[in-house]
């Protein structure tokens, strides 16, 4: 698969906002309920990029297919070293190898911007996601049960974490 993983741009938000709203709309790989306006998803990669966020996409055969971020895990001046990360890729590249590209990516820019750990928060259902990320050496460190509600259901948290700066 001869894939790019480039910087977002700005007119890459439209499929950004078609991806992001599947996964509102489908999983609970996102808990949010309402999908998202070009607006607001416009304000967020703005913020992002204010606040020097990377928002970086997936882009195969010139279509992007998949995209990543990450921001400061807490808004406290204490966490400004850590990040929570998200992937979203769409339906038809999921199991292709674009999630590794993207989260590789973003590994790779959080160290070199001298962070020092990177956190995913991902469903406890969701275990394709959480052997994803043991892939790339997160390890579990927490389960917070009956956290978030969605689809009429509880659902629990996990937090996986990666040192960056070891080796």
């Amino acid at each position: 698969m001869d894939l790019i993983i480039r910087n977002a741009a700005p007119r890459d938000l439209p499929v950004i906002l078609e991806i992001i709203n599947h996964a509102i709309l489908t999983s609970t790989a996102i808990y949010d309920y309402e999908i998202r306006t070009l607006e607001e998803q416009t304000a967020w990669f703005e913020k992002m990029v204010n606040d020097g966020m990377p928002v970086i996409v997936a882009e195969f055969e010139g279509a992007v297919v998949g995209y990543g971020s990450y921001s400061i895990f807490r808004p406290k001046i204490g966490y400004k070293f850590s990040v929570e990360h998200s992937i979203y890729l769409d339906e038809k590249s999921r199991g292709l190898g674009v999630g590794g590209k993207l989260l590789g990516s973003l590994i790779q820019r959080a160290k070199e911007s001298g962070l020092h750990t990177m956190i995913a928060g991902i469903d406890a259902a969701n275990r394709g996601s959480i052997e994803f990320h043991k892939k790339y050496g997160f390890v579990d460190k927490g389960y917070l049960r009956e956290v978030g509600f969605k689809f009429d259901q509880w659902l629990d948290l996990v937090f996986m974490q990666l040192i960056l700066d070891e080796e």
